[in-house]
């Protein structure tokens, strides 16, 4: 799984955060006080932070939870626990 076309909900998050980022590289700029500019770097941060943890788990459902589904829930067992863990990134 790889590129635009299988994340688009990520794609449209990053640009958000992208577009975001210049407005603040604006303040910075235009001198804006520093605690505006850190909130706001705050929230980029945030949306980017938020944007990893969702291809994360994206990967882990497409291709490890896909291909185990034909097999037993024995195998499955594994993959819970990695679920359980990458909600802690």
């Amino acid at each position: 799984m790889s590129g635009q076309d299988h994340h688009p909900a990520i794609v449209r998050r990053l640009k958000r955060a992208d577009g975001h980022l210049r407005a603040i590289i604006e303040m910075m700029e235009q001198g804006r006080p520093c605690v505006q500019i850190a909130q706001q770097l705050q929230a980029v941060e945030s949306a980017i932070e938020n944007a990893k943890k969702a291809l994360i788990h994206d990967h882990i459902s497409e291709c490890i939870e896909r291909p185990l589904k034909a097999t037993g829930s024995a195998a499955r067992a594994p993959l819970k626990e990695l679920r359980l863990i990458a909600k802690y990134l």
